[in-house]
């Protein structure tokens, strides 16, 4: 399991210097000048070129990238703003502050978002793709199977505006949707993402049910499940024991993938409740042509999807026995 676990520590650190690379080059390869933006319209080339040096851009894009790079490790100098501690991604270009500094003051948000809608699609999804397999053939599959291909056809951006249209203006019976940190308000902070949870939940519940239902189904077939049910083992403890875990494993690595793109910012979702998060923190970044930001966001997005499929190879083996004697 060691051996396992550091060849996918060598490769996930692989994988993250590629993307960094390039996304860097597309990034800083954009026709749009930042420096020429911030020197405003009375603008000189000396003050242009001055510009370019405090923002780091004047150099050549394999220079800027090794220097980018290098500040992660060991810091940097800027000379238009100072001092950047390691682990540095830059300084934003619109509000001259520290990425990484202003990606954490954004990721409480996105953490709670996404690990609330993850509790609930895997709750539901899972339970109701069960609930469908236990069931096969009958009025409980036959409905599951109908609303998760309902479900899975919406879009958040659609149903999210309806639901905030009628669940808190017209009815008013959610409050509305925003972020109060947890050790604040914990009432308020529940309250506050009830609504996100659920609207970002209904497409996930849809795909884990049919997911898991298709798992299961396929897994109360084989060969060892039989074998389980000839012995004289109950139909709950073949169920649950044996065909339940050997079915987990292909939505476990689903799962770890979804929930890493989750906390990497559920764009969409803040957009449509105006959440303060990663996500939103993206889109400001393009419109406002913030490469820095939205560099360090895109290599922050990227790590968190990494680190959840090292964790989630890494529970293989608690799930599944035959990986263990593999």
């Amino acid at each position: 399991m060691l051996r396992f676990l550091t060849r996918r520590l060598l490769g996930a650190v692989i994988t993250l210097l590629i993307i960094s690379a390039v996304t860097f080059m597309l990034f800083y390869s954009v026709p749009r000048d930042p420096a020429r933006m911030a020197c405003g319209k009375l603008c000189t080339p000396e003050t242009l070129e001055l510009i370019r040096h405090n923002m780091g851009i004047a150099d050549p894009l394999p220079q800027q990238y090794w220097d980018w790079l290098a500040g992660i490790f060991v810091g940097r100098d800027y000379p238009g703003f100072g001092n950047c501690e390691a682990p540095c991604l830059g300084y934003s270009f619109v509000n001259r502050e520290p990425v990484l500094a202003t990606v954490w003051d954004r990721f409480p948000t996105t953490f709670s978002l996404g690990m609330g809608a993850a509790v609930v699609f895997v709750v539901f999804g899972v339970g109701m793709g069960m609930l469908a397999a236990r069931h096969q053939g009958k009025a409980v599959d036959k409905f599951a199977s109908g609303a998760s291909l309902v479900a899975s056809s919406m879009q958040i951006y659609f149903v999210g505006t309806l639901a905030l249209y009628f669940f808190v203006y017209q009815w008013q019976i959610l409050d509305q949707p925003g972020y109060t940190p947890f050790t604040e308000n914990p009432g308020a902070w529940f309250s506050g993402l009830l609504l996100p949870w659920l609207v970002l939940a209904l497409i996930f519940t849809a795909n884990y049910t049919r997911m898991t239902r298709s798992q299961m189904v396929e897994t109360l077939n084989e060969d060892y499940v039989r074998t389980a049910r000839a012995k004289g083992l109950s139909r709950r403890t073949v169920f649950f024991r044996f065909a339940w875990r050997g079915a987990m494993g292909p939505i476990v690595t689903i799962f770890g993938i979804d929930l890493g793109v989750l906390l990497g910012g559920a764009m969409i979702t803040e957009q449509t409740f105006s959440l303060q998060g990663i996500g939103m923190l993206a889109v400001k970044s393009v419109f406002t042509n913030d490469l820095p930001m939205l560099l360090g966001v895109m290599v922050l997005t990227a790590s968190f999807v990494v680190v959840a499929n090292i964790f989630v190879d890494a529970c293989y083996a608690l799930i599944d026995p035959r990986i263990r004697l593999a």
